[in-house]
């Protein structure tokens, strides 16, 4: 076979990365000694090159009898495009002669692969003498390594001197300017782009839109996407996913679902993306209604970054009922050994009151990273084990894992919710000492809130003036919540007025001071505080609480009656008030707790049960903070035999499985 020929099949099979049509015809170039021609084995080179086989391409390299400037350009790019950039300019070196814009391309892309500044700029002088750095190949490469290597005026010189300009060169230099945090610069160069007659495409966007972060840029976000609009990009997967993160970002879930609805073929990601923007936004029902309807219309198939957000989804709604479900899904898909995925069972678990499911899978994951860790120490953490997770955390050292701060945040909130103060300050103190990891407000915050829970507000004024953040707040409403608790009005005002100064964004502290002159009977600072809150133009959104029946979520707001069933809700109401008066219960034996577990109060430690029943016999909400409809609703569905779950402190199902369920008494026992 004459070598032209097999030179063009092998040259064909390289186009299309063919290489399981390829290695034949390389067979038979060995055989009829073709393969010393040198045209013959650069498509050979080629070929393996393009199909990422590149210890094969270098075997053939380093055989050939002759090698041209087209045998090095291939083995260098093959190199550099592998992401094997000190191989590609170890090899350039040894190059012996004169190289092609190709080459330099090639090797100048390796440099901004490593950040080599030196060495780049001594390839710029190279191409510079052999009048090849105005080339759009190595004037695109140059702007390029200059803006990763942070020098973003000799990119604009690059991008000056280059004698045509085209769109990869103005996409170089406004992604070079995000990434040096100059993204005005960037959205310049776009307008130089227009006024030059060119047109962006979708690489244009992916630095801009990523810029778009705050409510300040959501007007620059509007105009980008108007341009993709008019550009017919925004029905591409590649840049909808991209608005769809943008809007998510500023928490505009409904002008993100519309990019999403725009895409014309969604992909995986797609998919992910508003999953996860849904869970982002707090529209956890919503994040569940698109995993539905992706499971149940569309041919993508979820991957284990699907199910984690769709347990993220289950976790802020406490719907055990869903997350068991999606648990089963991964252990159909064999998805549930992966990391990921077993770090949002055990949050999911552990934020609806399962605890002990949720141990029982972190004990059973074949490996645990730092993030399986902390999401279980913080779980032990909000149920009250305190103990529980600083064992957790010692047996996290003995196994060679570091913490990070967000272990701390778990181990100070474990501290917090079990009361356990001078453990709390151990452990903070030693973040730094111990650790070396600075604390942030989160950890600042979970102090101040523990030393003030226990009356310890001297301790809590002596941290804040140690650390830069004690005046936030979020601390100063901690410390404000303490007074009320202690009923230190004198101190609590003291903190009001510090907190006030800054001006919150939140009507929080406006009701935490109202309540600490109330605790006092000072009806009249109560009226004062409320017309602080009135001036201030902040609204108090109203409390509300979610049920879950069968699947379906119904939303209760405070004083809304609304609902479609309020009269049967009212009305069981009222049967329920005289059932409460004529049942007599055995309040003090502890096993009768289970049978009133509906209404047991689920916040405490142990159920209240005596303090609920006067609640009930009241007619006033039998939780705090749960208006009595939604419970009503809730009784009434379990009475016809539906599945209920609440949101409001714990699901039932989560709280009785883990107080009567031999696992739970085994664990606290241990």
């Amino acid at each position: 076979m004459v070598p032209e020929l097999v030179g063009s099949l092998i040259h064909q099979c390289s186009k299309t990365k063919a290489l399981r049509q390829g290695l034949p015809l390389h067979a038979i170039a060995i055989k009829t000694a073709t393969r010393s021609d040198v045209i013959v084995s650069n498509h050979i080179l080629n070929l393996y090159a393009k199909c990422r086989k590149l210890r094969e391409a270098r075997q053939v390299f380093d055989e050939m009898s002759e090698r041209n400037l087209v045998s090095w350009s291939a083995m260098i790019s093959g190199y550099e495009q592998i992401g094997e950039p000190i191989l590609a300019l170890g090899l350039f070196s040894k190059l012996n002669i004169v190289p092609n814009e190709y080459v330099y391309a090639s090797v100048i892309s390796a440099c901004a692969s490593i950040k080599g500044l030196v060495q780049g700029k001594q390839i710029h002088g190279q191409a510079l003498k052999f009048g090849l750095d105005s080339v759009s190949f190595v004037s695109n490469a140059l702007i390029t390594m200059y803006m990763k290597c942070g020098k973003c005026s000799d990119a604009l010189l690059a991008y000056n001197e280059a004698l045509e300009l085209n769109p990869v060169a103005y996409n170089a230099l406004i992604t070079g300017f995000v990434e040096n945090q100059q993204p005005d610069k960037g959205f310049e160069v776009l307008r130089m782009m227009y006024q030059d007659g060119f047109f962006p495409d979708r690489f244009t966007f992916v630095g801009l839109l990523g810029t778009c972060n705050g409510r300040d840029d959501l007007k620059r976000g509007e105009l980008l996407h108007c341009q993709t609009i008019k550009l017919k990009l925004n029905s591409t997967a590649f840049i909808g996913n991209l608005i769809i993160t943008m809007y998510s970002k500023l928490n505009l879930l409904e002008e993100a679902e519309k990019a999403f609805r725009s895409i014309e073929e969604k992909d995986l990601i797609s998919w992910n993306t508003f999953i996860s923007s849904c869970s982002h936004c707090n529209d956890h029902e919503k994040a569940l209604e698109a995993f539905k309807e992706m499971l149940n219309e569309c041919r993508v198939r979820p991957d284990e970054f699907t199910f984690a957000s769709a347990l993220a989804a289950c976790s802020g709604l406490a719907s055990l009922c869903n997350g068991k479900q999606i648990h089963g899904h991964l252990i159909r898909t064999r998805l549930y050994q992966d990391v990921g995925a077993g770090n949002a069972l055990i949050n999911m678990y552990a934020k609806c009151g399962c605890i002990a499911k949720a141990y029982y899978i972190f004990s059973k994951m074949e490996h645990q990273n730092l993030v399986s860790w902390n999401t279980m120490i913080a779980g032990f953490g909000n149920h009250g084990f305190g103990g529980k997770a600083f064992e957790l955390f010692a047996k996290m050292k003995t196994m060679g894992v570091k913490p990070d701060s967000v272990t701390f945040v778990g181990l100070l909130t474990a501290s917090n919710h079990a009361g356990l103060v001078d453990e709390g300050l151990v452990y903070f103190n030693s973040m730094e000492e111990t650790y070396g990891i600075s604390p942030e407000i989160e950890h600042f915050s979970c102090l101040i809130d523990l030393l003030g829970r226990a009356g310890r507000l001297n301790e809590a004024k002596e941290y804040m003036k140690k650390f830069p953040f004690g005046h936030d707040t979020i601390v100063l409403g901690s410390l404000l919540s303490a007074c009320r608790l202690h009923g230190d009005v004198d101190t609590g005002k003291c903190f009001a007025r510090q907190l006030l100064k800054l001006q919150p964004v939140t009507t929080s502290p406006y009701v935490l001071l109202s309540n600490l002159y109330a605790s006092d009977e000072m009806w009249d600072g109560v009226a004062e505080a409320w017309k602080l809150l009135k001036g201030s133009g902040l609204k108090k959104e109203p409390g509300h609480s979610l049920i879950e029946v069968n699947g379906t979520f119904e939303k209760f707001t405070v004083v809304d009656f609304s609902h479609s069933r309020i009269e049967e809700i009212m009305d069981m109401l009222k049967t329920l008030r005289w059932a409460a008066i004529e049942v007599e219960l055995d309040l003090k034996d502890d096993n009768d707790n289970v049978t009133c577990n509906c209404i047991a109060s689920l916040a405490d430690e142990e159920p209240r049960v005596d303090e609920d029943l006067e609640l009930l016999k009241s007619g006033r909400p039998w939780t705090k903070g749960i208006p009595s409809p939604q419970r009503n609703y809730g009784l009434e569905s379990m009475a016809s035999g539906h599945y209920v779950e609440s949101t409001e402190n714990h699901i039932l199902e989560g709280f009785l499985h883990d107080r009567y369920n031999p696992e739970v008494t085994e664990l606290q026992r241990r």
